[in-house]
């Protein structure tokens, strides 16, 4: 439709007085002017496009409303129901009464579920702009029917054809007479009056059942093939008998020279009424497949929320000095992938998933050096230092509100190219809206509920449909976002068995209490809509976000879940209010501590307690019987080596791990110290041997540069050295008695040594032995990535409120009635006022002293024009000083950049 045809749709002549009586609206902008503020807040919130720019009246308003793409955007965010209303409207007269789209939604013989929600369906089409006029004429935009209309190229989701009128366009007068005689009717005079009469017959029941009544069978059985759609059949230039019956009598009418179609009151009758197979008035309920008790729903998440925070810091860990390297593309090759995954001891799927969460919290990202590499950020320490209750609700609130989609990694784009974890192309605007209504629904369970997740997709396809060309080719990237999103909730400590936990039901502003299925906006509107026959739509099932397809709910990814000792119930008083200024203000995650901090004050308790002990045993093994505290867990990863994890952690004393701790300063009396102040066991022997006799070899070599050296007070290990076949990489050789020259550099020499069973150690040009601790490496301060949203966002109840305002004076400006103007002085429909700068100046004057108000064209600083409504108070030094309607403020104007000046016949307030 072209922009012409909009205008007209939307257009309102100047002078013509609104909708504020009785008469019904004869354009969308009048229907929109006929609203309260409230319901063009209502409009404006549900479709948030047709605020970017704010639109300068109503009548642009509207026209805007009837644009294509918003159209489309507006009809995919419509829930079942309400789309088959606006499909049965697209194939209704124009205009169209309730009760026509009643019958056409509930068939003859009604339906108690269709009559009781089709008030709300229409009452959300109004809402949105895309039905406007009263009960007893119902229209859709344009735009709308276009779209929803059948047609050859576009079949209508109903199944429906052409109607008698549109097949019969364009066939011959004799023709149309020939059909009418066949069915039994008397010649007319005209093919208007024909049509006429055809369409009668087939809109009778009575007459039309007689006249099947003498169909033979297996003419009969052709309908039943088209009755529900495709309404399109090939012929022969000879069809068989009961084909050629059917055209005879016009039950089937030629589309093409090869075609026949079911007119569309031929199949109505045949479908009893019936615009659908099946409406589907009411939304299908989630069923739940398990139920545990609420307190082991709530332990289990915990557990896994654990698990969360420790996998987090594995990975930071693990990169810790340097990552790594970025592909020249973006992104982590498939290689540095399963290298991360077998770290992480996970799959490549979930550590994927692990990698974007941190990416997306900010806690790693490119060190963008030259040769560059992937790295934790400084925001990592900082997040490090938080309790790990608000650790977990800033890892929560950045997945919850991320459209970074891990799933899709390994996949290709449009263009070919596979997608790559941490690189483009992996953002949807559709993964928040569509987590938020996954646990939307979790949450409408009974506590310690699982949903069945096919009754869980179920629902989220009736809530948004596929239309078109997705329905036809079945891709739907939301059912896949809903499988993942059940995944990464468990992942998450979100969900705890599939059920949702009290801190992940804390999550959701506005969430259901347990059992129920009405959800709260977010953003705690319930903005009220005018239905038909004054029904409250508020009570009916939400408009909300779908998802469609299926996919097998319970897929362990990671593991058991569940740690440390049993997990008291949990704490449903918020508690002390978590520190939300933890990180100063300088990166987004402190914002989803302040906005989630009841999450992680339900969370906090279920979490084991950071024990200060470790116990240890005979066997060279230290046992933590828990999560450990922050200065002991990094000492003891230094002395000793992670052997197993779980509930309980298993390190391992080595003599590499002990000449680890040796090489980062400790000495031996150091390591015994530590091991005794933090061990409920005594050191045993085996432990405190080893680390003596580490200590005794330890720094007895020393290797420093030359290339690189070896000396030795104790010549005969020097001697031993030379005589050991392995050392012959190393090219040594003796330069004095106590000292050796290797043609290897001193990192190598050192590993070589090292390798040989010794325990040297380095030493600087001083001869001081040299302290080797793991560099930290941290990327500059990087910002975490924004979220791409899929449209405009929903817009605050600040802004809607200014920019109904500014609609509403906009619009006073715009169709205010002004005074006659003298014969060939009157400016053309919706121009701006010309007046010269004496005449200008003299109706200002003259209106500040009678307190009257006028229309002005002004031009600002940057060139543009526009129209607005001021009383002028006080004109001096080439200003007017008024108050300005449009704006609803005083404002100052010169005089120079007013284009021109009328006045108005009545004061606008």
């Amino acid at each position: 439709m072209g922009t012409g045809e909009l205008d007209r749709e939307a257009h309102v002549a100047a002078g013509t007085e609104g909708n504020g009586g009785t008469a019904a609206p004869r354009t969308l902008a009048e229907a929109l002017r006929a609203r309260g503020d409230e319901g063009l807040a209502a409009l404006l919130r549900a479709r948030p496009d047709l605020l970017v720019p704010v639109p300068s009246d109503l009548t642009q308003l509207a026209t805007r409303a009837g644009t294509r793409a918003s159209v489309v955007r507006a009809l995919e965010r419509l829930d079942r129901f309400a789309l088959q209303t606006a499909e049965a409207l697209a194939v209704a007269p124009d205009p169209a009464p309730y009760p026509v789209l009643l019958g056409l939604m509930a068939g003859d013989e009604g339906d108690t579920d269709v009559e009781a929600a089709l008030p709300r369906a229409v009452g959300a089409l109004r809402e949105q702009a895309l039905v406007w006029g009263d009960d007893d004429r119902l229209r859709l935009v344009r735009t709308a029917r276009e779209l929803l209309a059948p047609s050859p190229q576009h079949p209508s989701p109903t199944g429906l054809g052409p109607t008698v009128a549109e097949a019969t366009a364009g066939m011959s007068p004799t023709r149309l007479q020939e059909i009418i005689a066949a069915a039994g009717l008397a010649t007319t005079h005209d093919p208007v009056s024909a049509v006429a009469a055809l369409t009668d017959l087939f809109t009778d029941r009575d007459r039309m059942g007689a006249l099947l009544d003498t169909a033979p069978v297996e003419a009969l059985g052709v309908l039943d093939r088209l009755v529900w759609g495709p309404p399109y059949g090939e012929v022969t230039p000879d069809p068989a008998p009961p084909v050629r019956w059917l055209r005879d009598r016009g039950l089937l009418l030629p589309a093409t020279a090869r075609t026949v179609v079911l007119p569309r009151e031929v199949a109505l009758h045949l479908r009893a009424g019936r615009a659908h197979r099946a409406p589907e008035p009411v939304p299908p309920a989630v069923v739940p497949a398990r139920e545990y008790r609420p307190q082991v729903v709530d332990s289990t998440a915990a557990g896994q929320a654990y698990t969360a925070l420790a996998t987090v810091e594995e990975l930071a860990k693990e990169w810790n000095e340097g990552g790594p390297a970025v592909l020249r593309a973006g992104g982590l090759s498939v290689r540095d992938l399963k290298r991360t995954a077998v770290a992480l001891e996970v799959t490549e799927q979930v550590a994927a998933f692990w990698l974007e969460l941190a990416y997306g919290a900010g806690l790693i990202a490119s060190d963008g050096e030259a040769d560059e590499r992937y790295a934790p950020t400084p925001a990592y320490d900082e997040w490090i230092g938080l309790p790990a209750a608000e650790r977990w609700a800033v890892l929560a609130g950045t997945w919850l509100a991320g459209t970074r989609t891990p799933g899709l990694a390994g996949t290709q784009d449009t263009k070919g190219r596979t997608l790559a974890v941490l690189g483009p192309g992996l953002d949807r605007g559709a993964a928040p809206e569509v987590r938020h209504r996954v646990l939307a629904l979790l949450a409408g369970l009974p506590a310690g509920a699982a949903p069945d997740p096919e009754t869980l997709l179920a629902r989220l396809r009736w809530e948004r449909p596929l239309r078109g060309t997705a329905r036809e080719q079945g891709a739907d990237l939301r059912a896949r976002l809903a499988s993942w999103t059940l995944t990464e909730a468990e992942l998450l400590g979100v969900t705890g068995r599939g059920a949702l936990s009290a801190h992940g039901r804390a999550l959701l502003p506005g969430a259901p209490a347990p059992g129920t299925d009405h959800p709260v906006p977010a953003d705690g509107h319930t903005a009220h809509v005018r239905t038909a026959h004054g029904h409250d739509p508020h009570n009916a099932a939400p408009h909300g976000t779908d998802l469609h397809g299926t996919a097998p709910h319970g897929t362990d990814l990671h593991g058991a879940a569940g740690h440390g000792a049993p997990h008291p119930e949990p704490a449903h008083a918020p508690g002390a209010v978590p520190d939300a200024d933890a990180f100063n203000g300088r990166r987004p995650a402190h914002a989803a501590v302040a906005a989630h901090a009841g999450a992680a004050a339900l969370l906090a308790p279920l979490l084991p307690e950071p024990v200060d002990h470790v116990l240890l045993q005979a066997d060279l093994t230290a046992v933590a019987p828990g999560p450990l505290q922050r200065p002991l867990a990094d000492t003891l990863a230094v002395l000793a080596d992670v052997e197993s994890k779980g509930g309980a952690t298993v390190y391992r004393f080595t003599p590499a791990s002990v000449r680890r701790a040796l090489d980062a300063g400790q000495a031996a009396a150091d390591l015994h110290a530590f091991l005794a102040a933090h061990s409920r066991t005594p050191v045993p022997q085996p432990l405190a041997y080893l680390i003596d006799d580490v200590a005794r070899k330890h720094g007895h070599l020393r290797v420093g540069a030359a290339s690189a050296y070896v000396r030795c007070d104790d010549d005969s290990v020097l001697g031993e050295i030379l005589a050991d076949k392995r050392s012959a990489p190393l090219r040594l050789r003796r330069l004095a008695p106590t000292v050796l020259a290797a043609q290897a550099d001193p990192a190598a020499l050192l590993e070589g040594l090292r390798s040989m069973g010794f325990a040297p150690a380095a030493e600087s040009a001083e001869g001081d032995v040299l302290i080797t601790r793991a560099h930290a490496h941290r990327t500059p301060a990087r910002t975490a990535p924004a979220p791409v949203p899929e449209g405009p966002p929903e817009p605050d109840a600040t802004l809607l409120g200014a920019a109904v305002k500014a609609i509403r004076a906009g619009d006073l400006a715009a169709t205010v009635v002004r005074k006659e103007e003298p014969a060939g002085g009157a400016p053309a429909d919706g121009a701006p006022p010309r007046t010269s700068a004496a005449e200008t100046l003299a109706t200002v004057q003259a209106a500040a002293m009678t307190g009257s108000v006028l229309w002005i064209g002004y031009v600002n600083a940057e060139g543009t024009a526009s129209q607005r409504v001021i009383a002028p108070v006080r004109v001096e030094g080439g200003f007017v000083t008024a108050y300005d309607h449009t704006a609803d403020e005083v404002r100052t104007y010169p005089l120079h950049r007013i284009t021109g000046v009328a006045e108005l016949a009545d004061d606008p307030t």
